[in-house]
């Protein structure tokens, strides 16, 4: 379910959660505090690093990813726009069409934007405008903590009542009777598992929170395939995922991702 503008919450009773919109890779975000829209991996121009670096002739989808965000942004009305990695596509500095690419969209958004550092954004803050980068390691706001999840996130994530990460691409591969396969995003939600950050040294919170890994909001970067592949990008999974459920872009709940 989808939350529509109307009266703030009494904080007092709030508690923290996260919905994803319908058949997009968004999701709005309640951290008490404020409504967060919140995407992760956006990967601005990347179909000129397939056509520059695979030959791959694909064109540009920047308009397409812009107008899926401002639709998000003026359906939920929310109070900050929160960008979880991978803003960029290329490593270093960005191309003139990666650039412009985010600075249109940041001129076209008109709440404040929150980028948390991913691994592809490493010098995005020399050359952004009209948006915050924070560490990498992430950051809390209210109670959710949002992390890219290529580092391992600091501490106070940890107390929150909800985590987002990025990063991982979830998909899964799923065959059809007569044997067709296709790949589809997924959302992994469940409750995070503490045993790897235990063994990192973590100082623990009493009660674990809740685990929001997103999908990527880019179609064409690829991802892993939680039901088959056991090597995951971020260093705490698959430890930390617990017994995480897959569910599909439009709400489709396929059940713990071992076992799809």
């Amino acid at each position: 379910m989808t939350h529509t503008s109307g009266p703030r919450r009494d904080e007092s009773r709030a508690v923290s959660s996260v919905e994803p919109l319908p058949d997009r890779p968004l999701a709005l975000v309640d951290t008490v505090k404020e409504r967060v829209l919140a995407l992760a991996d956006y990967h601005a121009g990347l179909e000129a690093a397939l056509r520059a670096e695979e030959g791959v002739g694909a064109a540009s989808r920047a308009d397409e990813r812009r107008e899926t965000v401002i639709d998000a942004v003026e359906e939920t009305a929310p109070d900050r726009l929160v960008v979880i990695g991978d803003f960029m596509h290329s490593i270093g500095g960005p191309g003139g069409a990666e650039r412009g690419e985010i600075e249109v969209l940041l001129e076209a958004v008109d709440v404040p934007v929150t980028v948390v550092r991913g691994n592809h954004d490493g010098a995005i803050d020399d050359w952004l405008q009209g948006a915050t980068v924070t560490d990498a390691r992430g950051v809390r706001l209210g109670g959710v903590g949002f992390a890219h999840g290529h580092t391992w996130p600091a501490p106070e994530l940890l107390r929150a009542e909800v985590v987002c990460v990025g990063h991982e691409h979830p998909c899964v591969r799923l065959a059809d009777d007569v044997g067709g396969r296709r790949v589809e995003r997924v959302w992994l939600r469940g409750r995070l598992s503490l045993d790897p950050f235990r063994e990192a040294g973590y100082d623990l919170p009493d009660a674990a929170p809740e685990l929001i890994v997103f999908p990527a909001f880019n179609d064409l970067s690829g991802g892993t395939w939680v039901n088959e592949e056991r090597d995951f990008l971020c260093p705490f999974f698959p430890a930390a995922l617990g017994d995480a459920e897959a569910y599909l872009l439009d709400g489709t709940r396929l059940g713990p991702y071992r076992q799809v």
